[in-house]
This record gives C-alpha cells, structure tokens and sequence, in this order.
C-alpha cells in the first residue's frame, strides 16, 4: 500500500466529507465573487465607455458585444459541462482540453462569421464592421476569445480551483476591458467592442499561462481517451439545455419592447440585472456541487441535500433583502426606475426562490445524465416564461415578473418530482423481487 493510500484509509470517513462539505462552500463563494467581480467591473466599463463616446454609438456597441456573447454561449457546443462531469484520465486530460479549446475557439470565430454575413437581414445598421475586412476579422476573432475564456472557467472549476476565474475570469478581463475605451475613441462604435474583445483576448493569454502553472497544461492534439466524441451526446443534449434556458433571458425584453415601449424595457433591464445577481447564488453552488459530485459519484445524494441547504440558507434572506431595499438599489440609476421598476423588481427578488428550486433540481438531473428530463424542464421554463409573457405583457411590466416566476416555479417542480419518480424506477429496476441487485458503476455512474 503505498503511503497515499495508508494515509486516505487511516483518514475517518466523517474527516473526509466535512472537507468535501467545507470545500462545496469555498468553492460557491469563489464563483459568486467571480461573478460579483465581473458585474462590478462590467458596469464600470460601461461608465466609462458613457463618458468618452454618443448615447448612439453606446448603443450600437451593446448590440455587438451582447451578440458576441450569445455567440459565445452557443459556440460552447456543451463541452463546458464535458470537462467538468468527464474528465480524462490524467495521461489524456491536456488531449482533452486541447481538443476542446480548439473546436470551440474555431466554432467560436465561424459563427461570428457567419452572423455578420447575415446582418442585412436583422442588423442593417452594424453592416459597417463587415464592410471593413479588419473589423469583420476582429469581430470574429473576438467571438472566438469570449468562447474560449467562457471554457476556460468550466476547466478551473473541474480543477476545483475556482479562485482562480476571480482572477481571470472577473478581475484580467474587467481591467483589461476599463483600460482601453479613452484610448480608442477614434474608432468610434468598434473602439467599445474592441475594448471588450480585447478583454476577452487578454484573459484567454492570462488563462493559458496558469493553466500551465497551476495544471502542467500542455498543448496535444495526438493523445486518445479524451472522452469527447464519447459523451457527445451529454454534450449536445446539456447543449440544448443550455440554449433552451437562455430564451427567455433574450425574448423578453424584445417583448416588453413591442408591447410597452424603450422605456419600460430600460426598467426591465435595470430590475432583471439586479434579480439576476440574486439568483448568481444558487447557480454557484450548483456549479460547485456539480464539480465535487463529479469527483466523488457516490455521495451524489449527501451533497445535492447539501448544496440545497446552502441555497435555502443564503437565498431566502437574500431575496428578502432585495424586497425590502428594492427602492434604495433603483434609487441609484434614478428616481424615475425606483418607481416604475420597483413593483418588477419585488415579484422578480421573491422568483428567486423558485428559480433556486429549477436550479438546483436541474443541476442534479444533469448529474445524472437525465437529459430529456433536463430539457423537458427547460423547455417548460422557456415555453412559460416566454408564452404568459407575451399574453400579458399589455397589462404592465409586472406581468414580465410573473410569468418568470411562474415558468421557473412549474419547471422546478417537475424537475424535482422528476428526480423522485426516477429514483423509485430505478430502486423498483435494482432491487424487483426483494433482494439486492448492484449495478456497476459503468453502466449509471449516480444511483
């Protein structure tokens, strides 16, 4: 026995999992500081992009910037989640992370090609990055670095190292994002979305650099067993997921648009992305329990309860708290969001304590691997959210809330009954006459 094994069987098995409980929080708070730390720097970017460039160029820049973004997100193709619940053994894991850097850096870059090809159907006013080949290749290119830097963070959680996307991930690309719009004043609209390209581009150099330091990354594109083209149907079906979950975050405020006008969907704006902190809680502890339940399969049940617990613990006095000083936070962009955001603002602070039930129950269907169930769920969130949404939006920005509210509340429910019947199937399957009938850990991984 060699003396890593003497000492991990001479280690109390209440020791053990103290350590992976203590690690579930550590690893929560460093992905809401990441998170936290992103949002701060973000909007101190866009204070600054306010004071050196027009209202109009803003606006056309957040056009682009928040379409690099979603192109980002789909260029993920879910291998985001591959990395984390499946990893490669350690001879093949750089393989792994090599190959999947190279594919979503490469989808990352045709379909910002692809989507500026296709601007004179949906964005005739941004045709002038594609007119100009330096522009189009920028742009590009920068879709490609935000795909990348988006892996990147899922490559550090897996590592169970997530402080280091607070330095990255939050602090690299806000700085580098600041730093630069005074200076590119003169290319007008593409001097904002450069400065976030190049925040993007930094933190990808910054990342591969510790990855090599804290990891011994190297670049191999040769080795086999990187599990890729094995899980590709977890990948694509987390894929999907992931997409689905996204429309509502994109339809709505196109709805509050058409039905109540600019206005309002300034408002929306405002509220949602002070609901949207709120509800970074239990996306962080999800994100960390998926982490340690995917390095310790057996103990699937013990930390999802305790991950809840965490969620329960921090997200209802925090919803509370946002109902309560509503008012105060609006108050700062301006007394006219204070009283027409604020009733939104509430409905959307008490939504988040179903969106942490949708959250936590689809985390642990992920974990699973009960994909259609997971993009059931999704689907029913989406199709909710977006359907009462656009019903009811006539009757006032509220509606907005509480179709959320509601989507995400008959999403998790399902989700969660789901996790229940699935569970009694699989006793009934296991165990049909009385008497134990174990399954290998190949053929499902979480019991």
């Amino acid at each position: 026995m060699t003396a890593t094994a003497q000492t991990a069987a001479a280690t109390p098995s209440h020791g053990r999992h103290r350590q992976a409980g203590d690690r579930i929080y550590r690893n929560s708070f460093f992905l809401l500081a990441s998170t936290v730390v992103t949002a701060g720097l973000s909007f101190l970017f866009w204070v600054v992009v306010a004071r050196f460039y027009t209202p109009a160029q803003v606006g056309l820049a957040t056009s682009l910037i928040s379409a690099t973004s979603l192109l980002a997100t789909f260029s993920l193709l879910g291998l985001n989640n591959t990395l984390v619940r499946f990893p490669a053994e350690r001879k093949a894991r750089n393989a792994q992370i090599s190959q999947a850097l190279v594919l979503v850096a490469s989808v990352g870059c045709v379909t910002g090609g692809i989507y500026l090809l296709g601007l004179p159907l949906y964005g005739a006013k941004l045709e002038f990055v594609r007119d100009d080949w330096l522009s189009a290749t920028a742009f590009a290119v920068f879709c490609g670095c935000a795909a990348v830097s988006m892996l990147v963070r899922s490559v550090f959680n897996a590592a169970r190292i997530p402080e280091c996307n607070v330095l990255i991930d939050g602090l690299t690309q806000g700085v580098a994002k600041v730093a630069v719009p005074a200076a590119l004043t003169g290319l007008g609209v593409f001097g904002i979305v450069t400065s976030a390209g190049l925040g993007y581009a930094v933190t990808v150099l910054v990342a591969l650099l510790v990855l090599r330091r804290r990891l011994d990354f190297r670049a191999d594109l040769r080795t086999r067993g990187t599990r890729l083209r094995e899980k590709f149907r977890f990948s694509a079906a987390s894929h999907v997921s992931n997409l689905i979950n996204l429309a509502p975050v994109l339809a709505t405020p196109l709805i509050v648009l058409h039905h109540l006008g600019a206005a309002e969907t300034g408002y929306y704006f405002v509220a949602f992305q002070i609901a949207a902190m709120l509800n970074a809680v239990s996306t962080a502890v999800g994100e960390a329990v998926f982490s340690e339940v995917s390095h310790e399969e057996s103990r699937y049940r013990e930390l999802m309860m305790r991950a809840a617990r965490i969620i329960a613990a921090v997200q209802v006095p925090a919803a509370l708290a946002v109902v309560a000083g509503g008012g105060l936070l609006l108050r700062m962009f301006g007394s006219a969001y204070a009283e027409h955001a604020r009733p939104l603002l509430t409905v959307l602070a008490v939504a988040a304590l179903p969106v942490a039930l949708n959250t936590w129950a689809c985390f642990a269907l992920k974990l699973a691997q009960h994909m259609r169930h997971l993009i059931a769920a999704n689907t029913i969130m989406a199709g909710l959210s977006i359907g009462l949404g656009s019903a009811f939006a006539d009757r006032g920005l509220v509606w907005a809330g509480y179709a959320w509210a509601v989507g995400n509340a008959v999403a998790g429910v399902f989700a969660a009954v789901s996790l229940v019947l699935l569970r009694v199937k699989r006793s009934a399957a296991d165990d049909p006459g009385g008497a134990s009938h174990p399954q290998s850990h190949s053929e499902r991984p979480i019991p």
